[in-house]
């Protein structure tokens, strides 16, 4: 059971076998000048059935919205048997498997993950997790000056293409260790990155090189190019990769001549719910020759004593495990649940199903931006090809634009404006398996209503 409370007869016998009066002679030493008396503004006790009633009532408020918004965090249908399991207890309430002979079960699950990380991204290994993607882009980075000790710099190149929310991440969480973060400019006309771009760079020390694919416009980078480029000039190359584009695209184990060295990401559309925002989890794999340096946990499979196989944390190089000043990170758990979620939402999918998502995910965004374009005042920004989010530019506000869709109950897409105002009224809009024609549909109707 999820929640099993005490009666009052129960905590009397608990106080009276350890010889205690009364609840609050358990917290004596605390001097009574230190305790709080009340909490000014907290409520009386509701039931869990008024608590319920509340909690509908406050979530109503939000209604039920059309969304077309993506921007690193996307609606996906998630079969009812994910978390159905998921919040079984043997998963729901396990935490850190430091004692392997007691937690076979969990271990194995997140050996599976690891697996099938690995092989998504075409990599040799990969960790249990770690924060959220833009966490894992920082991780990453980090990693990168790490492993790569014929480079000193610690330059690091990322185009702005990718994702601006990770960048900004990656800086605050390295700041302290000198790591140096240079842009690259897209081609205004493609929203790509070109190898001329970098060429500026080019017999420089540079540690990595990050591509993001699809970038944060939706579009695909000529990954080969630009991870050959990378290799030629002795850099690393980080990837950050959507998982479920994977099903579809060609794995960052595969980019170029060698593949990439590290790829990174946010682990969101395999079964995690948005959450208004979260938790999420991040994922991280990369080559075998890497592994020691590879932050988070790593779940190995091994036999025991009577040959039987079992599972056990490997390869431990974290704060907790030696000094602080030789960890390869400071990352103290991760995010297991999130990964159960992913691991049972691959399994039932299988690579079939995840085809058919990422398929049909493709498949609407173009009916979508069919749709849009269609619409007076609104025109499609590029043309590449692109995976399921594409850019609009309007002959308005796009924050106007937005928030008159909301009173027509629809999430319109993320204004690009403030981060690229290069780009004019720009939105970038996202459609997934979820959307129906109909959906997009009202969406078309009511940009055109507002457009008028």
């Amino acid at each position: 059971m999820p929640f099993i409370p005490h009666t009052d007869s129960d905590v009397q016998e608990m106080l009276a076998a350890i010889g205690a009066p009364a609840i609050d002679s358990l917290f004596d030493e605390i001097p009574a000048n230190l305790r709080i008396q009340s909490l000014a503004g907290i409520p009386e006790a509701l039931t869990e059935m008024e608590t319920g009633r509340l909690m509908q009532s406050r979530a109503s408020r939000d209604g039920r919205p059309l969304n077309f918004i993506g921007a690193g965090a996307y609606e996906h249908h998630i079969p009812a048997a994910v978390w159905a399991i998921v919040t079984r207890g043997e998963f729901y309430s396990a935490y850190t498997p430091y004692q392997a002979e007691a937690s076979q079960g969990t271990l194995q699950l997140l050996y599976e993950y690891q697996t099938m990380m690995a092989s998504l991204t075409g990599m040799q290994v990969s960790n249990a997790s770690l924060y959220d993607g833009a966490s894992a882009l920082a991780e990453g980075c980090l990693m990168a000056v790490r492993a790569h000790r014929k480079s000193k710099s610690a330059r690091i190149l990322v185009p702005t293409t990718v994702n601006p929310t990770y960048l900004e991440v990656s800086k605050a969480i390295t700041e302290g260790q000198n790591l140096k973060f240079e842009s690259v400019p897209y081609t205004p006309g493609s929203g790509t990155t070109a190898t001329s771009a970098l060429d500026a760079y080019k017999g420089q020390d540079i540690t990595a090189v990050v591509i993001q694919q699809p970038n944060f416009f939706g579009l695909l980078e000529d990954v080969d190019a630009i991870t050959d480029w990378a290799h030629a000039n002795n850099a690393f190359v980080i990837a950050v990769v959507n998982p479920l584009s994977l099903a579809i695209l060609k794995p960052p184990g595969e980019w170029g001549a060698k593949g990439v060295d590290i790829v990174v990401g946010d682990g969101q559309p395999l079964g995690v719910p948005l959450s208004s925002g979260g938790p999420y989890f991040g994922f991280m794999t990369t080559r075998m020759e890497y592994v020691r340096q590879m932050p988070g946990r790593i779940i190995g499979r091994t036999v025991d004593l009577d040959g039987k196989p079992g599972f056990t944390l490997t390869l431990q190089a974290r704060e907790q495990h030696i000094r602080r000043s030789k960890a390869t990170s400071n990352i103290c758990t991760n995010q297991g649940l999130l990964v159960t979620a992913a691991t049972i939402h691959m399994s039932l999918l299988g690579a079939a199903g995840l085809e058919q998502v990422a398929a049909a995910s493709q498949q609407q965004t173009k009916a979508l931006v069919d749709a849009l374009t269609k619409v007076k005042g609104v025109k499609l920004a590029f043309n590449g090809p692109r995976f399921h989010e594409a850019v609009l530019q309007l002959d308005r506000n796009v924050g106007e634009v937005l928030e008159a869709l909301v009173q027509r109950g629809v999430i319109g897409g993320y204004d690009l404006s403030r981060k690229y105002p290069e780009l004019g009224n720009a939105l970038l809009v996202c459609a997934t398996e979820t959307r129906t024609d109909e959906d997009i549909a009202a969406y078309a109707k009511a940009l055109a209503e507002v457009m008028k």
